[in-house]
């Protein structure tokens, strides 16, 4: 197992005599690949990479919130999150909080997942209340209830 827990190791000439192998392993985490005439590379997959893009981002976006003076956190990340407006008040201040705990998460553990799932759900959250379907009343039952076959 490697130091880095990312990054696995093969050497270039692994690379040549067995390359459907080493591209398998890249396509489940990234293949550090070692050369003796230059600088090692990486070995990744699109999504992998992607996911890295979009958390560098997220931290751009995210230092530009930290950085702004003018308003609370909530306020501050409605600027650069609009979709966050169509929540609660109260939402919006746990919406801020649990997003920034992800990604600080995601950056000391470097899992991008983490900030980008909690991104995508809170966005998702923020949809769906801004197509009504936060304000319909629900009937729960107590009892099982039988209803007719579809």
């Amino acid at each position: 197992m490697p130091a880095d827990l990312r990054y696995w190791t093969r050497s270039s000439s692994e690379l040549s005599k067995h390359p459907a192998e080493v591209f398998a392993e890249a396509e489940e985490h990234p293949i550090i690949v070692t050369r003796r005439d230059g600088e090692a590379l990486v070995l990744m997959s699109q999504c992998e990479a992607d996911r890295q893009s979009h958390l560098l981002e997220l931290a751009a976006q995210l230092i530009s919130v930290v950085t702004d003076d003018h308003g609370t956190l909530a306020e501050r990340m409605a600027k650069v999150f609009p979709w966050m407006l169509a929540l609660s008040v109260a939402d919006r201040e746990a919406c801020a909080r649990e997003i920034l705990d992800a990604a600080r998460a995601s950056f000391a553990t470097e899992q991008p997942h983490l900030a980008l799932a909690e991104l995508a759900s809170w966005k998702e959250t923020a949809a769906a209340v801004a197509t009504g379907l936060g304000n319909t009343d629900l009937e729960w039952y107590s009892e099982p209830h039988l209803v007719a076959r579809p």
